[in-house]
């Protein structure tokens, strides 16, 4: 008999594994980093995320049909209307798993001249880092501070 309870669950209805299949791939992530940082134009997020045309195109178009971005029309003087991509709010609520991946890419993928971002709180100045804590405020350091249990939505395997 297995000590994990997790074995005796159906992993199909995964949230980890939805959350992948939306936002699991380079392109996506480079153009959510953009939108994070105030980038809107698609010929601003070819030019910083180096993404081909078609490439970016597909993406805009999933993360808008996804609901994590939406289309603005805006038209600057003498040209025609075109679109910005601006995030939602199911959009910014990536904003976690985003920080998260900047601070892991910082520690084990960063350059020898360190984190070319810094993430600072807008109202004091310091420095911004996550943490994971309980509703009890304890913050947890490692993962084998955390048991996970079935959840509401867990299907026994039969």
């Amino acid at each position: 008999m297995s000590n994990s309870w997790a074995l005796d669950y159906d992993p199909s209805n995964c949230p980890v594994g939805a959350a992948v299949a939306i936002i699991g791939e380079k392109w996506t992530f480079l153009v959510l980093r953009e939108a994070f940082n105030g980038v809107r134009r698609f010929a601003d997020m070819q030019r910083r995320t180096q993404a081909p045309r078609q490439v970016l195109s597909d993406r805009l178009t999933r993360l808008v049909h996804e609901g994590l971005l939406y289309r603005a029309l805006y038209q600057e003087e003498g040209q025609r209307s075109r679109h910005e991509y601006r995030l939602t709010d199911k959009g910014r609520d990536l904003y976690l798993v985003m920080v998260a991946l900047l601070e892991w890419g910082d520690r084990y993928a960063g350059g020898p001249e360190g984190p070319p971002v810094v993430l600072t709180h807008r109202d004091c100045g310091e420095p911004v880092h996550l943490q994971l804590a309980c509703s009890a405020g304890h913050i947890l350091g490692a993962p084998r501070e955390v048991t996970p249990l079935p959840g509401p939505g867990a299907r026994r395997i039969a």
